[in-house]
């Protein structure tokens, strides 16, 4: 009698944490994204933002809440504000708006450092251009100079093939090298340390140029994608496969399969 309820016991703990543990994994991960402003009409965010946050709804894995920036100017001037959520998306480049408060940088770098997310999207690295921090978390930014031999830039927009080289990584693993029809960024500066999934040849620089890449910042993760020009760009499976998982490995620290 008493094996059997010591037997029963043991059963209804580990049924316990076991329902507790699908719990956790079923809870969304909270993301911020942020944008409303951009070089336009290039890019055009008011498509592309809404596009970023279905293709994190599509996974089942996401709870997106879209800010933008030329309507809530002072999103990040709250620590408070900022304590639901698990990563910061920012699809925006500052070209109207004027550098962020002192109070908003140290904001974003805690939420940062002390243990959750950031995502840099396509040319939101060009943001902040005297902020010498904003360039540590990024990893590499664009860097917008008078000097054309050293200005970061582009060829032109067209077809080209992206070659992943960190097939281990989670965030890479199963994708193999893909066709681009999008910009290819290049002679972004920085030299943080990065740990690079995909780059890809460029003609317009002469180099191999690093297009997705991770880093630490603190006891937080850094997702960079420079993908992603329009929303053609965007329909590329493989960038749809690196955006999910890029955004919940700097939300989390890991990828989980997909939750049917």
């Amino acid at each position: 009698m008493k094996r059997s309820v010591v037997g029963l016991l043991i059963c209804t703990v580990a049924f316990a944490f076991a329902t507790a543990a699908t719990a956790q994994a079923q809870k969304p991960i909270k993301a911020l994204l942020i944008t409303g402003e951009d070089v336009m009409p290039a890019h055009d965010w008011a498509k592309t933002s809404p596009e970023l946050k279905k293709i994190l709804d599509d996974s089942k894995k996401f709870e997106v809440t879209i800010v933008e920036i030329n309507k809530n100017p002072n999103i990040l001037d709250s620590a408070d504000d900022l304590k639901p959520f698990d990563v910061i998306v920012q699809n925006f480049h500052n070209i109207k708006t004027p550098a962020i408060s002192d109070k908003a940088k140290e904001n974003l770098l805690s939420f940062v450092r002390e243990g959750k997310g950031f995502v840099c999207f396509h040319m939101s690295s060009a943001s902040w251009q005297d902020w010498d921090e904003w360039h540590k978390l990024v990893g590499r930014w664009w860097i917008k100079t008078s000097d054309k031999e050293k200005r970061s830039g582009h060829g032109p927009r067209g077809k080209y093939m992206a070659k992943v080289v960190a097939p281990d990584n989670p965030i890479a693993r199963s994708i193999k090298d893909f066709e681009v029809d999008d910009e290819l960024y290049a002679k972004l500066v920085g030299d943080e340390k990065i740990n690079v999934l995909v780059e890809a040849d460029s003609e317009w620089s002469k180099k191999t140029e690093p297009l997705v890449f991770t880093k630490d910042y603190g006891k937080g993760r850094v997702y960079h994608n420079c993908f992603g020009h329009d929303l053609k760009a965007l329909e590329n499976p493989s960038f749809r496969r690196l955006w999910v998982r890029g955004v919940e490995w700097a939300a989390t620290g890991n990828v989980t399969p997909r939750i049917k």
